[in-house]
């Protein structure tokens, strides 16, 4: 059996020649943001913006919860992507990044499909299901604090339907995970949640050992 392909700069270069289809909106954001060296490690890789996009056609999603905005990239990507009426509801704590996304997803011609919430955001979780209730969003897109990701996982569960898909950023956490002597909080956190979900009988789940891992979990439609 063919064993997992390390991926260097010469194969993840040859991967984007022959696979991504970014443009001057999105390559702007990304050497935006990456010039500001302390966040670089924080940018969504190109192809993982593209994944979302293709994930909310797959699921046919038109409510799109995300935590986490950043400076907007996958924000951007999954907007673009949602049909007509769609809508993206994505939650961050900090106002400088959110207005680099904003002056992106208005040059994209986006701003009208996302409704920014600026805030905690498990208290932006919890106002939303007071607001609409549950099971109302179609794709629940994580990738905020590492510590947070147990509860905003839970959170997320409740807010997607049944069928509906929980995509959760940086689940191999640079390695980390898979390091004994790694014991940090957000290391600590993202193993526990990687270990709950292997037991967890609520979803159907995947790995994705690409970019800094993506787990897909979708809800059992008998949920």
């Amino acid at each position: 059996m063919a064993g997992q392909v390390d991926v260097d700069e010469r194969l993840l270069d040859y991967v984007r020649s022959v696979s991504l289809r970014d443009d001057e909106i999105l390559r702007d954001l990304v050497a935006e943001t990456a010039a500001m060296p302390a966040l670089n490690a924080m940018v969504t890789m190109p192809e993982e913006g593209q994944l979302l996009a293709m994930l909310v056609g797959l699921t046919g999603a038109s409510r799109v919860l995300e935590i986490g905005t950043f400076t907007g990239y996958s924000t951007l990507c999954m907007a673009r992507a949602l049909p007509p009426g769609g809508r993206v509801v994505t939650c961050d704590i900090s106002e400088r990044w959110t207005r680099i996304a904003q002056r992106y997803w208005e040059r994209a011609g986006v701003r009208d499909r996302i409704e920014l919430r600026l805030g905690d955001g498990a208290q932006t979780m919890a106002a939303l299901l007071d607001e609409h209730g549950p099971e109302t969003f179609d794709l629940v897109f994580v990738d905020a604090d590492k510590t947070g990701y147990p509860r905003y996982y839970e959170e997320a569960l409740t807010h997607v339907r049944p069928g509906g898909l929980v995509v959760l950023d940086n689940t191999l956490y640079f390695g980390r995970v898979a390091d004994p002597d790694a014991n940090d909080p957000d290391t600590a956190a993202i193993r526990e949640l990687n270990a709950s979900l292997l037991v967890d009988s609520r979803v159907e789940l995947s790995l994705l050992v690409m970019a800094d891992g993506i787990t897909l979990a979708r809800k059992n439609k008998t949920q």
